[in-house]
């Protein structure tokens, strides 16, 4: 079960991985409504490393993102969910609209994003490459998204 920790404490986890030898990933999101697509590209993520850490975006940075209507679901439950996923060992919850500076904080061995960016789009992948990690792009599931099931709940209740 993971667990939802701060910036501090975020650190110390790093340290004591790297004592450890153990491989740190990051990824970062909304994870507004969850759902298959999300389950299938953290459970990937995980697979590319030892400890598997999220910077989940706080409400305050997803309604800057992606407008007034959102988030459906709250920070707390949000974060309660991912820690509940067997995959995910760390939420750290941040409020810039990038995770730029949780990823030059954590520093992580692995960043991870979703095929709907380019490498060169990915945030964060200058400070882990020169570091001497890897930037990995995840294909994303095929018809999984928040975005289209808010599109079917739409049709559904205007219908």
């Amino acid at each position: 079960m993971g667990e939802v920790v701060t910036r501090d404490r975020l650190r110390e986890i790093r340290e004591r991985a790297k004592l450890h030898s153990k491989k740190v990933v990051f990824t970062n999101g909304c994870f507004d409504i969850l759902h298959r697509g999300h389950i299938e590209y953290l459970r990937k993520a995980r697979s590319l490393g030892d400890i598997l850490v999220i910077g989940l975006n706080t409400d305050k940075s997803v309604r800057a993102i992606k407008g007034k209507g959102r988030p459906i679901v709250p920070e707390e439950d949000r974060a309660f969910l991912l820690c509940e996923l067997r995959s995910v060992d760390y939420v750290c919850l941040f409020d810039e609209e990038t995770p730029a500076l949780l990823i030059d904080f954590l520093t992580p061995d692995v960043l991870v994003k979703g095929g709907d960016y380019a490498i060169d789009e990915v945030v964060g992948k200058d400070t882990v490459e020169a570091s001497g990690g890897e930037v990995v792009i995840i294909p994303e599931v095929k018809g999984k998204s928040t975005s289209s099931i808010v599109d079917i709940i739409s049709r559904r209740t205007c219908s």
